[in-house]
Protein backbone atom coordinates (compact mmCIF):
# COMPACT_ATOMS: atom_id res chain seq x y z
CA UNK A 1 0.00 0.00 0.00
CA UNK A 2 1.10 3.36 -0.56
CA UNK A 3 1.18 5.89 1.69
CA UNK A 4 0.07 9.69 1.25
CA UNK A 5 -0.48 13.03 3.08
CA UNK A 6 -2.39 15.82 2.28
CA UNK A 7 -2.55 18.92 3.65
CA UNK A 8 -5.27 19.96 5.94
CA UNK A 9 -7.86 21.47 3.86
CA UNK A 10 -7.67 18.55 1.40
CA UNK A 11 -8.18 15.96 4.48
CA UNK A 12 -10.92 17.97 5.29
CA UNK A 13 -12.34 17.63 1.61
CA UNK A 14 -11.91 14.54 1.54
CA UNK A 15 -12.96 13.85 5.04
CA UNK A 16 -10.19 11.93 5.92
CA UNK A 17 -7.20 11.02 8.24
CA UNK A 18 -3.91 12.75 8.15
CA UNK A 19 -2.69 10.40 5.72
CA UNK A 20 -4.61 7.49 3.17
CA UNK A 21 -3.45 4.32 1.78
CA UNK A 22 -4.19 2.88 -1.72
CA UNK A 23 -3.19 0.02 -3.74
CA UNK A 24 -1.30 1.06 -6.66
CA UNK A 25 -0.47 -1.52 -9.59
CA UNK A 26 2.97 -1.31 -10.62
CA UNK A 27 6.02 0.99 -9.80
CA UNK A 28 4.15 3.55 -8.10
CA UNK A 29 4.86 7.31 -9.87
CA UNK A 30 3.27 10.52 -9.44
CA UNK A 31 0.71 10.03 -11.99
CA UNK A 32 -0.32 6.60 -10.83
CA UNK A 33 -0.79 8.03 -6.88
CA UNK A 34 -2.95 10.95 -8.20
CA UNK A 35 -4.95 8.83 -10.05
CA UNK A 36 -5.73 6.34 -7.83
CA UNK A 37 -6.05 9.09 -5.09
CA UNK A 38 -8.80 10.84 -7.32
CA UNK A 39 -10.48 7.93 -8.35
CA UNK A 40 -10.95 6.99 -4.34
CA UNK A 41 -11.43 10.39 -3.45
CA UNK A 42 -13.40 12.13 -6.29
CA UNK A 43 -14.09 15.27 -4.55
CA UNK A 44 -10.53 15.72 -5.22
CA UNK A 45 -10.52 16.23 -8.63
CA UNK A 46 -8.99 19.17 -9.88
CA UNK A 47 -7.83 19.96 -6.44
CA UNK A 48 -4.16 19.02 -7.26
CA UNK A 49 -3.93 18.78 -10.92
CA UNK A 50 -5.72 20.83 -13.27
CA UNK A 51 -9.00 18.63 -14.58
CA UNK A 52 -8.08 18.65 -18.52
CA UNK A 53 -4.17 18.76 -18.63
CA UNK A 54 -3.58 16.97 -15.65
CA UNK A 55 -0.20 19.39 -14.69
CA UNK A 56 0.22 19.65 -11.02
CA UNK A 57 -1.31 23.00 -9.48
CA UNK A 58 0.95 26.06 -9.16
CA UNK A 59 0.96 26.09 -5.45
CA UNK A 60 0.96 22.59 -4.89
CA UNK A 61 4.68 20.36 -4.23
CA UNK A 62 5.27 16.62 -3.83
CA UNK A 63 7.48 15.05 -2.02
CA UNK A 64 8.74 11.71 -1.79
CA UNK A 65 11.79 11.00 0.97
CA UNK A 66 12.20 14.27 1.93
CA UNK A 67 12.67 15.24 -1.81
CA UNK A 68 11.06 17.53 -3.93
CA UNK A 69 9.92 15.64 -6.70
CA UNK A 70 7.30 18.17 -8.12
CA UNK A 71 8.75 19.50 -11.63
CA UNK A 72 10.11 15.63 -12.28
CA UNK A 73 8.22 13.71 -14.64
CA UNK A 74 5.00 12.84 -13.56
CA UNK A 75 6.01 8.79 -15.00
CA UNK A 76 9.22 8.61 -13.15
CA UNK A 77 9.33 6.09 -10.48
CA UNK A 78 9.33 7.02 -7.47
CA UNK A 79 11.81 5.64 -4.21
CA UNK A 80 11.21 2.18 -3.27
CA UNK A 81 10.14 3.69 0.13
CA UNK A 82 7.11 5.07 -1.27
CA UNK A 83 6.88 1.68 -3.05
CA UNK A 84 6.37 -0.37 0.05
CA UNK A 85 5.22 1.94 2.34
CA UNK A 86 8.14 2.59 4.60
CA UNK A 87 7.73 6.44 3.49
CA UNK A 88 5.07 8.44 2.27
CA UNK A 89 3.96 10.29 -0.74
CA UNK A 90 3.68 13.69 0.36
CA UNK A 91 1.58 16.72 -1.32
CA UNK A 92 1.82 20.19 0.31
CA UNK A 93 0.41 23.44 -0.42
CA UNK A 94 3.49 25.87 -1.17
CA UNK A 95 3.00 29.36 0.44
CA UNK A 96 4.36 32.52 -1.51
CA UNK A 97 5.03 35.79 -0.37
CA UNK A 98 7.49 37.65 1.44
Amino acid sequence: MIRVVLPAHLRKLARVGAEVQLGVDGHPTQRTILDALEARYPMLRGTIRDHDTHRRRAYVRFFACEQDVSHESPDDPLPAAIADGTAAFLVVGAMSGG
